[in-house]
C-alpha cells in the first residue's frame, strides 16, 4: 500500500506542476517517489539542471500546493474517491508508461483499470442514427467474441453516452474519464448513467475537486483516454473534433487506430473517412475485423485450453518471434503486453499471436492486467 503521506505530496505536486507536467515526471522518475521530490524542491536543479525557470519558480513556495493536497486528500476518503499515484499498482499500466502521464488519477469505481483488453470508443457529439447502431452492433457481437473487455469513452453528448450506455447493457465495465472534478458531473443529464458505471466500472479524471469543465480540460483529458487503451476506436466524426484529437494521441503512443466508415458526403462521417484514407486509421465494420486486427480470435480457444490443462511441453520448438518473447520475460519477467511490444519489437496482432501460442505450450501463463509472466 502506498503511504498516505505519498499520496498527499503527489496530488501537491499537480498542483505545482500543471503547466510543468514534463519536467515534473522527470523529477519524479529521477527521484523515486514525490516526497523525494518535495524534499529536494529547493534545490529543484540539482536533480534536474535543465529545469525550467518556471518549474523552478513553482516550487519556490509549497505550502500552499500540501494545504490545498491535504484538503483534497480528506474529501477523497469522505466521498470513496480513490487517490492513485503513480507508484500505486492499480495505477493503469498502460498509462503510466506514457510521456505525459498524470502523477495522480482520481478514481470511483469498480473495475480494474488494468484488464487484459481495454478499448475506448469515441466519436461526434452530434451521432446519427447510424452511428447509434454502429456501436450497438458492435459490442454486441463483441461480448460474444470477448467476454472480458473494459470499455472507456468520455461519458459526453453523442458517441461517448452511447458506448457508455450500451457496454453496460452487454455486461461490460465501462469507465468515463471526465474533464473536471468528482464533485461534480457534466453533463447534469447523464448522471444517472454515471452512478450506474460507478458499480459497473467507474469515473476517472486528473482533476481535482472544484475544477469546472473548461475546454481546455477536454482535449487534456483525451490523451487519458488514449493512454488507458489498446486500441481507440472512431464511430463518426466531423473534419474536425475530439475524437480525431484521441486518435492522433493514440497513434503517437504507439496504439492502435480505427476507423468505420461512413455514407460518402455526410457531414458526421468526413472525419472517419479522411482517416482512413490518409491512412490515419483501419477500417473496420464489424466486430469481427477489430477482433481478427487485434489478433483476439483465440479467446475461446485459450478459455477452452484451461478449463482442460494445459501440460508444458519439455523441450517446446520455439519460433523466431516466440524466442524473442521468451528472451524479453527471461530478462524481466511479468511484463505488461505494452512494455513487451516495445521490448521485442513486434507489432502487437503478431504479439497477440505469439503470446497465445506459447501459452499452448505452457511456456507462458497470462495474468490480470495484461501481464504475461514467464513459466521456469
Amino acid at each position: 500500500m502506498i503511504e498516505t503521506q505519498e499520496i498527499i505530496d503527489s496530488i501537491a505536486l499537480t498542483r505545482i506542476s500543471f503547466y510543468n507536467l514534463t519536467g515534473m515526471l522527470e523529477l519524479y522518475r529521477r527521484l523515486g517517489s514525490a516526497s523525494e521530490v518535495l524534499s529536494h524542491h529547493a534545490h529543484i536543479r540539482d536533480v534536474l539542471p535543465e529545469a525550467s525557470p518556471r518549474l523552478v519558480e513553482a516550487f519556490r513556495d509549497i505550502s500552499e500546493p500540501l494545504r490545498r493536497a491535504q484538503i483534497e486528500y480528506e474529501w477523497d476518503m469522505a466521498n470513496h474517491v480513490t487517490p492513485l499515484c503513480l507508484a500505486d499498482p492499480r495505477y493503469p499500466e498502460r498509462l503510466r508508461h506514457c510521456p505525459d502521464a498524470p502523477l495522480v488519477l482520481y478514481y470511483k469505481g469498480s473495475a480494474d483499470l488494468n484488464q487484459a483488453k481495454v478499448i475506448n470508443i469515441v466519436g461526434t457529439r452530434r451521432c446519427t442514427a447510424y452511428g447509434q447502431d454502429i456501436v450497438r452492433r458492435f459490442l454486441t457481437d463483441l461480448k460474444q467474441r470477448c467476454p472480458q473487455v473494459l470499455v472507456v469513452s468520455g461519458l459526453a453528448y453523442g458517441i461517448d453516452i452511447c458506448a457508455h450506455r450500451q457496454a453496460l447493457a452487454n455486461g461490460y465495465e465501462t469507465v468515463g474519464v471526465l474533464a473536471h472534478g468528482l464533485d461534480d458531473l457534466y453533463p447534469p443529464r447523464h448522471r444517472a448513467t454515471a452512478e450506474e458505471m460507478t458499480r459497473q466500472g467507474g469515473l476517472l479524471t486528473e482533476f481535482m475537486t472544484t475544477t469546472n469543465a473548461d475546454k481546455m480540460n477536454f482535449v487534456r483529458r483525451n490523451r487519458i483516454v488514449a493512454g488507458l487503451c489498446d486500441a481507440t476506436l472512431l464511430v463518426e466524426s466531423a473534419p474536425k473534433g475530439g475524437g480525431l484529437i484521441t486518435c492522433e494521441i493514440a497513434q503517437g503512443y504507439g496504439r492502435d487506430v480505427f476507423a468505420f466508415p461512413g455514407p460518402v458526403g455526410a457531414e458526421s462521417s468526413r472525419g472517419c473517412n479522411n482517416l482512413i484514407r490518409d491512412n490515419g486509421a483501419a477500417l473496420i465494420s464489424d466486430a469481427a475485423d477489430f477482433v481478427h486486427a487485434m489478433g483476439w480470435d483465440d479467446d475461446r480457444q485459450r478459455l477452452s485450453a484451461r478449463q482442460t490443462g494445459i501440460e508444458r511441453q519439455l523441450f517446446p520448438q520455439l519460433s523466431a518471434e516466440e524466442q524473442r518473447v521468451v528472451d524479453a520475460l527471461r530478462a524481466n519477467n511479468d511484463l505488461q503486453i505494452n512494455l513487451l511490444t516495445v521490448k521485442t519489437a513486434l507489432p502487437v496482432p503478431t504479439l497477440t499471436a505469439t503470446l497465445f501460442s506459447l501459452e499452448m505450450k505452457g511456456v507462458v501463463r497470462s495474468l490480470a492486467g495484461g501481464i504475461y509472466h514467464l513459466i521456469n
